[in-house]
């Protein structure tokens, strides 16, 4: 069991304190956000420059969260995609981190499933294949508000996409839970091998059936471990039940908090964390 600190819940640091911070408060590991790290790149700096701070304070990259809005399909969009994927792989390659999240939201949410579907399985396949060339593997992301937003629907996905074999799920209990068509038993019934991390969080949801604005996300999302409605043992449970042991991601998504000191909010989610997977 890998324990991580997720970038989203430290908001407002950058990547070089961040892996200090990790270390300090006694991580495993550090889930990096994209825009932190690509704010670093481009300053001029080389990604590679990270791994003596990686190495100096006994830290590593469990994943870059993440390349979003995978399901660009018209042809300039899409080709910007491929760009980004590429980046974000030489950059994980260079870092040592083996996995780049992959997220799809709504630019689809007009058109029928079956064509979110194919269109969004269609660049699934071939951003795997770049990431072949650079040894990465990829953790997609079901949104609580997208088209895609339940383990079934993902699993459709990657069928549709050829099954590629370094493509996975990420158990985030927030966006599952919210998006309430999956339950912990449907993630139960997954083979630990599907199943590349977990992001640990609580909160809120909206009615059934109402209509998600992609602004609701942080008011929902902005309580610790505990305090929201989700049954955490009983997703703890599941995800330990299929016997998988990498990397578990304490995920506080809250503008709230992020006006914490950082390094307070990396030691309360850890803290809570652990009361529950341990």
């Amino acid at each position: 069991m890998i324990v991580a600190m997720h970038g989203l819940s430290t908001m407002y640091c950058n990547v070089a304190t961040e892996i200090r911070m990790a270390s300090e408060c006694g991580f495993d590991a550090v889930e990096l956000v994209e825009s932190k790290l690509l704010r670093y790149l481009d300053q001029g700096y080389e990604a590679k420059e990270l791994v003596p701070l990686f190495e100096k304070y006994k830290m590593r990259c469990c994943m870059i969260n993440a390349l979003k809005w995978i399901e660009r399909s018209e042809s300039a969009a899409r080709n910007a995609l491929m760009k980004e994927a590429e980046r974000l792989c030489a950059a994980a390659k260079d870092i040592g981190c083996p996995q780049v999240q992959l997220v799809p939201f709504c630019l689809l949410a007009d058109k029928p499933y079956d064509e979110v579907i194919r269109l969004t399985a269609k660049n699934v396949a071939e951003i795997a294949t770049i990431g072949r060339s650079y040894g990465i593997r990829f953790q997609l992301e079901p949104i609580a508000w997208s088209p895609i937003h339940s383990v079934r629907q993902s699993l459709e996905l990657l069928d549709a996409a050829g099954k590629p074999g370094n493509v996975g799920m990420v158990i985030d209990f927030w966006h599952l839970w919210a998006g309430y068509e999956t339950t912990p038993e449907d993630v139960a019934a997954l083979p630990a091998t599907m199943i590349y991390g977990i992001h640990f969080c609580d909160g809120k949801r909206l009615a059934k059936g109402a209509k998600w604005d992609e602004n609701d996300e942080p008011g929902l999302r902005s309580y610790l471990p505990g305090e929201g409605d989700i049954d955490i043992p009983a997703w703890v449970a599941a995800v330990k039940s299929t016997g998988f042991d990498g990397y578990w991601s304490s995920e506080l998504l809250s503008p709230r908090h992020w006006e914490w000191d950082l390094a307070e909010i990396a030691r309360e989610t850890k803290a809570r964390m652990e009361q529950y997977i341990k």
